[in-house]
């Protein structure tokens, strides 16, 4: 069942995205070389306990930490812990927060240092991605519109979208419905009403799609080792059209 929003529900996920919007920037500007993903997680935790809310991942079906920090070839849900940030890495760092039982989700991926030509590439199209299907998220629109602009724009710039893991609904609770692929063909799924919260969510890898998880039961990464990035947003549907909620975001 989908739930929709309302006005004053919308207002309450929207302070719970600006204090996300805070803390996914202040843990952007620490992810440099030489620093580990431990100290990332420990920023945004209290961050997010001195702006007095939740960490939404903490404790999600058991996930230990507050952040999730995938590196290179991780895809998703890499826990935090002592592995050092290198120059030429890239690192996806996913962030939610509740607030007032209120939720919010977002993700970026960083360049650590210095990176080449075809990595930038990969961030710059996987960020297109995501805005592209920002903007078909209109009413009356379906949610397979919304996963068909990111599989047409990643597959026609060479690149593969990973198919094991979805965007969602959001706002009530972390992960509600609809899932959103971000494969399709336009024309399915579920009409998007005013008052609907998604969370858009395009993971892109520079090789074949498939997905392994990591012996944590966590850490998703790709079968073939080829570099991934993941960008989200927190988007809601109203009658001027998508609002992205999380904006802000450096």
């Amino acid at each position: 069942m989908i739930e929709l929003k309302s006005k004053a529900q919308l207002e309450s996920i929207k302070e719970s995205s600006e204090i996300l919007v805070e803390v996914l920037n202040s843990v952007k500007e620490r992810a440099v070389p030489g620093v580990k993903t431990k100290l990332l997680d420990d920023v945004a935790r209290d961050m997010i306990l001195s702006a007095h809310a939740k960490c939404a991942f903490l404790g999600y079906k058991g996930y230990p930490k507050s952040i999730c920090t995938s590196i290179n070839e991780e895809i998703v849900h890499g826990i935090p812990g002592e592995r050092v940030l290198k120059d030429g890495d890239i690192v996806s760092i996913d962030v939610g927060v509740e607030l007032g039982g209120y939720f919010s989700d977002a993700a970026i991926t960083v360049a650590i240092g210095s990176i080449d030509k075809d990595t930038q590439r990969l961030i710059d199209v996987t960020k297109e991605a995501l805005y592209k299907a920002i903007d078909v998220a209109n009413i009356g629109a379906r949610i397979s519109d919304i996963s068909c602009a990111i599989q047409d724009h990643a597959e026609s710039n060479k690149f593969s979208v990973i198919r094991e893991f979805v965007g969602h609904g959001i706002g009530l609770s972390l992960h509600e419905d609809p899932q959103i692929p971000n494969f399709g063909q336009r024309g399915m799924g579920a009409r998007l009403k005013e008052g609907m919260v998604l969370a858009i969510e395009p993971m892109v890898s520079a090789g074949k799609w498939e997905a392994a998880i990591a012996e944590d039961g966590w850490t998703a990464f790709t079968k073939d080792k080829s570099l991934t990035a993941h960008f989200e947003h927190t988007v809601a549907i109203t009658g001027e059209g998508p609002v992205i909620m999380t904006d802000g975001i450096m």
